[in-house]
């Protein structure tokens, strides 16, 4: 017994020899918004941002994790440029008092025009 030809897995278009003009086809629907949509605008984006802050921005951020069983850690950022850590219970009880003391020494936080007056 003999096993049967396999079809060919990809059939190719006839290729046409004659020249011929495809066919124009008929214009759609138009489909979209309709007119004047864009010129309407979203009236929630022409109002005033309603959380509008009282001028306070944060400067400094000190960030604690102590997981139940595990050893503590923290670290003090400030945008003056400070940046510290701390690895242990009483080295993180100190860096929280070291990061509540350089709020009231820090550059950024103090009047500078005040400080030339003095």
């Amino acid at each position: 017994m003999s096993t049967p030809p396999r079809p060919p897995l990809k059939s190719l278009p006839a290729t046409p020899t004659d020249p011929c003009v495809a066919a124009q086809a008929a214009p759609g629907p138009a489909v979209g918004e309709p007119k004047g949509a864009a010129r309407k605008g979203v009236r929630t984006a022409l109002r005033p941002d309603p959380q509008q802050g009282d001028g306070r921005y944060p400067l400094a951020w000190l960030c604690i994790c102590a997981l139940r069983g595990a050893v503590p850690t923290a670290t003090s950022k400030c945008l003056c440029g400070r940046d510290r850590s701390a690895v242990g219970h009483t080295k993180v009880l100190a860096l929280i008092e070291d990061h509540t003391a350089h709020r009231d020494a820090c550059p950024l936080r103090t009047n500078q025009e005040g400080r030339q007056a003095a």
